[in-house]
């Protein structure tokens, strides 16, 4: 059995007049646009997350292209620099390897460098220059050295007034020159040349009034013939000192010949005949040029200028006048 309300609890929810309907209608109007946009504001957000997530997706899709890019440029640049390394550690070989094969070479021709100087020196000097002239040994009476220059006079000693010019092997002046001037400041006794080069001719006048005065026998103790003398060379002299003149058999008492025995071979010269020789006596006054290196061997062995073969002597050729 269904219960009837009364009249009065019924509800009419429709408007009473025209204004209560226009008021309802834009509230249902209002209503139904609020809901169409919120409806459109979700749809557009959807669009947009959407659209943020694709996005989204590219740009991580992006990176990782990036990333294993300069993952494989970094491979790439590791690979370029190790090759890199392997072709400059290859030229840095073959660059020392060149380098040694250019030092053999420059080496080779240093070689052939030092021959041909050699051979140079060697026709350029004077072969006569070492030979070994004495009682035994002949010089051509032809021979006169290729130069020679006048001794100044300070540097003499002459009884004739005025002065004989002496004269000297060019090349051995500047050492003898040097080698009298260190004596003189050293020990100051005035060295003076007393003798120096003879000519075949001046040697064979010289022997001849030896013999006169002194006798064959006796001449030829002290004094070569004509040919046999290293006066002809232009690099022999005999020395004096000052107060001594004319007496050089006295020079070995001076202090000055004791100062040349110690001394002379660094400017290249020798006693010619010590007192063992066996070709004349004993002639302390007389000095020859050999050159710095033999005279410095002579010196440092102890030994004479005679004591050695031609064929040792000869090697010292080239280095006569270094």
């Amino acid at each position: 059995m269904k219960t009837k309300l009364p009249v009065s609890f019924k509800v009419n929810i429709f408007p009473k007049n025209k204004i209560d309907l226009l008021i309802f209608l834009l509230i249902l109007a209002t209503a139904g646009v609020f809901g169409f946009l919120y409806r459109e504001g979700e749809r557009k957000n959807d669009e947009l997350t959407h659209q943020l997530l694709e996005l989204r997706e590219q740009y991580l899709e992006s990176t990782l292209e990036h990333s294993r890019a300069l993952v494989s440029l970094g491979a790439n640049l590791e690979e370029t620099r190790s090759g890199q390394e392997v072709v400059i550690s290859s030229l840095k070989n073959d660059i020392q390897t060149e380098k040694q094969k250019a030092s053999i070479i420059q080496a080779e021709l240093g070689k052939v460098s030092g021959s041909v100087t050699t051979l140079e020196k060697l026709t350029n000097t004077d072969k006569e220059l070492l030979q070994k002239y004495s009682k035994v040994y002949f010089l051509n009476e032809h021979y006169i050295p290729a130069r020679l220059s006048l001794i100044p006079a300070p540097y003499t000693f002459d009884v004739q007034v005025p002065k004989r010019e002496f004269q000297i092997h060019t090349s051995v002046w500047p050492h003898m020159k040097a080698m009298m001037d260190a004596a003189d400041a050293a020990i100051g006794e005035d060295i003076l040349i007393a003798s120096a080069y003879r000519s075949f001719g001046t040697q064979a006048r010289l022997k001849s009034s030896y013999v006169v005065s002194y006798g064959a026998n006796t001449a030829n103790q002290f004094s070569a013939d004509q040919g046999y003398s290293e006066h002809q060379l232009g690099t022999t002299v005999d020395f004096t000192v000052g107060n001594k003149g004319a007496d050089i058999d006295s020079f070995e008492s001076t202090q000055t010949f004791r100062w040349l025995t110690q001394n002379a071979h660094t400017y290249g010269f020798t006693l010619s005949y010590d007192k063992n020789n066996s070709y004349y006596q004993y002639e302390p006054w007389h000095w020859r040029f050999v050159g710095i290196k033999l005279a410095t061997d002579l010196f440092t062995k102890g030994k004479h200028f005679y004591d050695l073969e031609q064929r040792e002597i000869d090697a010292y050729l080239v280095s006569i006048f270094d």
